[in-house]
């Protein structure tokens, strides 16, 4: 899997930041862990970690691990919270060699398994890594029948100069988003540095979510609001 964040993890948590509550984001995702989960929840997993913008919060409250297929994105976050412990790797197919009483995979992480093969494959090899009794919580990408076509979005963070102009389309059921970032803007030489991301994040189905969920041996439920309004799925490995 080619890093596709390589380019853009530099300026990722300029724009994020300035989007998303990162600290009220764990203090939710902590809420419905304790509500959830059947056993004392001492250690967390968090797969797809990024550059550690959550995990800054949730290493206050748990033996907090990471795992990241972008050495770019872990870089970041090894400076963010050194005291972590982050791995590289792929969600669909990483060994640790141990088990957690928490999982998470959030801000629509999940998406970049673009087939239900991979989707599967991905849900399972986090529920390896929980111990029964624990709690499993992913961010989904938007349900397909909310997907608005031909969106062209634009992010602007002023203060530090930045903006993103982010065009889509739509292959079945995977968005393909061209990135576009402009950024350490020079007015005075009217120039500014240019960078391109692109990704392919998937969409699937409330059935197709729960159906890998119970495949992976998961007792499933969804939260609508969620973090962002995307919704959570919450699965609790079976004893």
């Amino acid at each position: 899997m080619s890093d596709e964040y390589a380019t853009s993890a530099s300026i990722y948590d300029a724009i994020y930041t300035s989007r998303k509550d990162y600290g009220k984001e764990a203090d939710r995702v902590r809420e419905l862990i304790a509500a959830h989960s059947r056993i004392p929840v001492k250690t967390l997993l968090d797969v797809a970690c990024g550059t550690g913008l959550h995990d800054q919060f949730l290493a206050e409250h748990y033996e907090l691990e990471g795992l990241d297929f972008s050495p770019a994105m872990l870089a970041e976050a090894r400076k963010r919270v050194p005291n972590v412990k982050f791995h590289e790797g792929d969600m669909s197919n990483f060994d640790l060699g141990k088990q957690f009483d928490a999982v998470t995979c959030l801000f629509s992480a999940i998406g970049h398994m673009t087939t239900l093969e991979q989707l599967q494959a991905a849900i399972g090899c986090m529920a390896k890594h929980l111990k029964p009794g624990g709690v499993l919580i992913i961010e989904p990408f938007v349900d397909p029948s909310e997907w608005v076509r031909g969106k062209v979005s634009v992010d602007l963070v002023e203060d530090q100069k930045i903006a993103r102009v982010t065009v889509s389309e739509l292959d079945g059921h995977v968005a393909h988003l061209d990135m576009l970032h402009f950024a350490d803007w020079d007015e005075e030489a009217g120039t500014a540095k240019f960078l391109r991301a692109t990704h392919d994040v998937a969409m699937y189905t409330r059935d197709e979510f729960t159906s890998a969920f119970q495949h992976a041996g998961l007792e499933v439920s969804f939260d609508k609001d969620g973090l962002m309004g995307r919704g959570l799925y919450v699965g609790v490995k079976n004893s």
